[in-house]
């Protein structure tokens, strides 16, 4: 096997730094839960936990940032929402979903990987409008306001990404 199918492109990082992570992955899903119970909503859905693999993993990327994050799955689940009461229930609608919110996003520059599993996970529930704002929009703006927080602490990562003038458009 070519040793580039093996190789580790990820460069490495201290313990203390993958700690830190597990701890904001382990406390953002936390409080999503908590707020799932006080409500009476379930909050936790499964694309939430690959943005927390993101968002407290790799805080430098520019697909974990609270613009991606937020309006890559508010984006990607208000279309698959409307698909989802336009389309018919195949297989064959959801990969059509998930293909349709990949261009989406890319076109918008709101590319966040996990989004990609929320047309799935709306066109297998048929949830109605209000999934839009719980869990999704409550739950993604949970976990950036969580990673504000732990990103602070030691190792201390720059999260958000400060506004570069070479990205800014007019």
């Amino acid at each position: 096997m070519p040793r580039r199918f093996i190789h580790r492109h990820q460069p490495p990082h201290g313990l203390s730094r993958w700690a830190k992570a597990a701890l904001g992955g382990l406390l953002g899903l936390a409080v999503v839960v908590m707020l799932g119970e006080w409500s009476g909503v379930p909050m936790l859905v499964a694309p939430l936990g690959a943005s927390a693999v993101l968002l407290f993993g790799l805080p430098d990327s520019p697909l974990s940032q609270p613009a991606n994050l937020i309006g890559g799955h508010v984006t990607a689940t208000l279309l698959a929402l409307v698909l989802d009461h336009l389309l018919p229930q195949s297989l064959w609608s959801v990969a059509l979903a998930v293909g349709l919110v990949i261009g989406l996003l890319g076109v918008l520059r709101l590319t966040h990987p996990p989004a990609g599993a929320d047309p799935i996970v709306v066109m297998t529930l048929h949830p109605d409008w209000s999934f839009l704002a719980t869990p999704v929009l409550t739950g993604t703006v949970t976990l950036v306001l969580v990673a504000l927080l732990i990103h602070r602490l030691p190792p201390r990562s720059v999260y958000p990404l400060p506004v570069r003038a070479s990205t800014e458009e007019a």
